[in-house]
């Protein structure tokens, strides 16, 4: 069995909005995309409402927070998480291995 890539799961409006000025939907998508590259994981970008493409790792729901868990839970491998909202962290537990907070993330990014 091969050893599963993490799932990097963001919570694009959180982390967008954590420092200013804001990134735009797009310049979120492009640098995560970069990140993701460099750091060998997956990525599902996850955005309230409207994204600003339809992409494989692009996902929109009226509800950002509820998708979230709800990609966390179905998925089989490893999965890190990137957003600031605590409820959101309690809800997807010890599913996520590694958290960082949305103005850490786009740091990194």
């Amino acid at each position: 069995m091969e050893n599963a890539r993490p799932l990097a799961v963001v919570d694009a409006e959180n982390v967008r909005r954590s420092r200013w000025p804001n990134l735009s939907k797009q310049e979120l998508l492009e640098r995560a995309r970069r990140w993701a590259q460099r750091e060998e994981v997956d990525l599902v970008v996850v955005f309230d409402g409207p994204a600003p493409e339809d992409a494989a790792d692009v996902a929109s729901a009226p509800h950002a927070d509820d998708e979230i868990v709800r990609i966390v839970r179905e998925h089989y491998g490893p999965v890190w998480l990137a957003t600031s909202d605590r409820e959101l962290r309690r809800r997807v537990g010890e599913r996520a291995v590694k958290t960082l907070g949305g103005g850490r993330f786009l740091g990194r990014i």
